[in-house]
């Protein structure tokens, strides 16, 4: 049986998901990634629900690993290709709470790269139970000028074959 709200979950997280162990080690073959979250106390607000920043700091965290499981350390790509990250736009919905001691799930994918930005599609879930979802737009930029620049040539071909088939 379908949990009521897994309709919302795009079909290739659910393939991602069932694989969850095998993504965590190494960097995936299917496009996406997954990061397993833990919720401490530090994570909730006083009403003893995750304070709801903390989702963002989840998905940061999951673009990060995703990045470095890909072989492109942020620091990295700082001092030798000149490219920082910055993030344009949050369209984010909560749809349930998560609470201490639970164990989540961050699944990401991309939905669209473009010459210098990229969308991300974030979910993070509870078992099968999708508790918030976000489409961020993250833009590269360079950090002398703050301005937008492509991608690394390299980081954009990693990039592009991490995109869902259409």
């Amino acid at each position: 049986m379908r949990p009521a709200n897994s309709a919302r979950i795009p079909p290739h997280l659910h393939k991602l998901i069932s694989a969850m162990p095998a993504i965590t080690a190494t960097a995936p073959q299917t496009p996406g990634f997954i990061l397993p979250v833990r919720i401490y106390y530090e994570d909730t607000d006083a009403g003893g629900v995750v304070y709801y920043a903390n989702y963002l700091r989840f998905c940061e965290r999951a673009r990060s690993e995703w990045l470095r499981a890909l072989g492109f350390g942020q620091q990295r790509l700082l001092a030798e290709d000149g490219a920082l990250f910055v993030v344009r736009s949050v369209q984010a919905d909560y749809l349930s709470p998560a609470r201490l001691d639970d164990s989540l799930t961050v699944a990401s994918t991309i939905s669209a790269l473009r010459h210098t930005s990229a969308s991300f599609l974030q979910q993070v879930l509870r078992d099968d139970k999708l508790l918030f979802s976000a489409e961020i737009r993250i833009v590269c930029v360079s950090p002398s000028t703050g301005r937008p620049t492509p991608w690394p040539d390299a980081l954009r071909d990693r990039l592009q074959a991490q995109l869902p088939p259409q």
